[in-house]
């Protein structure tokens, strides 16, 4: 009798088992079911998350899912609660919707020292993922501590720590966008106390820096930088931004005299300037510096302009052409981009790997590259070609608002 119970029991606490574990497993396999909608959002709003925010989910409290992160995009999460609504799902707002109240209305920044470094996280320690120079705008979305996360003109976002850009609220920002300005051309340099190369220095100086005009003396162009502080800088090695504007007529001719004036530059993961570059970063650069604003990266870049070769015959290559590099799509694996460079002509093209120099895609040269050779993807051309992705500063009002009229 004894043993009868004893079976029965244990067949009893086997059955309770077996329920939990099915319970148990049935629960965590059990789908939020908001989550689909926040997928199919994120997917149309921020599919590329270097350059969109949508870090937002749904936690299930019973009879209501609270909608918790983060976003910029107030399209984005008034779409996701229309979606909801319309299926009946019970929800409780709680994302926050950037830019921060914390800001206190200083929403948008101004690079104010030779390049600043934006990093993936709020810490000196973090990657490298971008720079800004001198006189970018940026839109600031929020701050932690001593750092800003920020959004460049291309739509990059990172974190820049507080010596990198003067926080402004948007009437400033139009305040000093509609100041006389000036662009500096030369490679490095440095700004002055006194218009006098022998005077104590303000700052070093990169070409694509962006300056406040205040006037000209002694053959120096007197700045102002947007911490306010002020400066003299050579002439030769500068011109008045308008000037400047005027003049870009950017050719294939001009894209290459600029990237050469660059060559020999150390290669700098993250790197978007005369300081250092990495591949994308320099073909960044050259563009720039011709009055044109492309993507940051070499996988964004690629969705610009239009396709002139994937077949490796380079005759129909022109100057100023980007090449794309990387692992080509297979059956079970998508294509990769992971470099680029730009097209000089002669079966040449000019890249950052190591340093910023010239390789040969002649298979009969001595200097043949035949690794990047092999890893050949396509190539596609900008120049000549309107397309969204590219910001023209001829026009743009990015530095400058001629149509702003401020009293004082």
């Amino acid at each position: 009798m004894k043993s009868i119970k004893n079976l029965t029991f244990l067949a009893l606490l086997l059955l309770v088992s077996l329920y939990s574990c099915k319970t148990e497993k049935e629960e965590t396999s059990a789908e939020n079911e908001v989550d689909p909608y926040i997928t199919e959002v994120r997917d149309e709003y921020a599919p590329d998350s270097r350059i969109a925010l949508f870090d937002v989910e749904a936690n299930d409290e019973g009879e209501v899912y609270v909608l918790k992160g983060e976003s910029n995009m107030p399209e984005a999460v008034s779409s996701l609660k229309q979606k909801l609504e319309a299926q009946n799902i019970s929800y409780k707002d709680s994302i926050a919707l950037l830019p921060s109240a914390d800001l206190e209305g200083k929403t948008e920044g101004v690079v104010k020292i030779s390049v600043a470094n934006l990093r993936s996280k709020p810490a000196h320690s973090s990657e490298l993922v971008t720079q800004a120079t001198l006189g970018m705008p940026l839109k600031v979305y929020k701050k932690d501590g001593g750092w800003y996360y920020v959004q460049t003109p291309e739509g990059y976002l990172a974190w820049v720590d507080y010596g990198g850009i003067t926080p402004m609220t948007p009437e400033e920002l139009a305040q000093w966008k509609a100041t006389d300005k000036v662009m500096y051309l030369h490679t490095a340099g440095s700004s002055y106390e006194e218009p006098n190369a022998e005077a104590g220095i303000v700052s070093d100086l990169v070409a694509g820096n962006v300056l406040e005009l205040v006037g000209e003396k002694s053959g120096f162009y007197e700045v102002k930088y947007p911490s306010d502080k002020s400066a003299f800088i050579k002439k030769q090695e500068a011109q008045p931004y308008e000037q400047w504007l005027a003049s870009l007529d950017p050719t294939g001719e001009s894209l290459i005299e600029t990237s050469k004036t660059l060559k020999g530059l150390p290669y700098l993961w993250g790197g978007t300037s005369p300081k250092g570059v990495d591949c994308s970063g320099y073909t960044k650069t050259i563009y720039f510096l011709n009055g044109m604003v492309i993507p940051r990266d070499a996988s964004q870049q690629i969705r610009a302009g239009v396709v002139v070769d994937s077949t490796k015959n380079f005759e129909n290559l022109a100057a100023g052409d980007l090449l794309y590099f990387g692992r080509k799509a297979t059956d079970t694996t998508s294509e990769r981009i992971i470099h680029v460079g730009m097209w000089i002509g002669d079966n040449k093209f000019i890249h950052s790997m190591g340093e910023v120099h010239i390789s040969n895609m002649d298979t009969a040269a001595e200097d043949f590259d035949e690794y990047n050779y092999n890893r050949y993807l396509r190539t596609k051309r900008v120049l000549g070609h309107d397309d969204e992705k590219i910001i023209r500063l001829a026009e743009s009002n990015l530095f400058t608002d001629r149509n702003t009229d401020f009293k004082e």
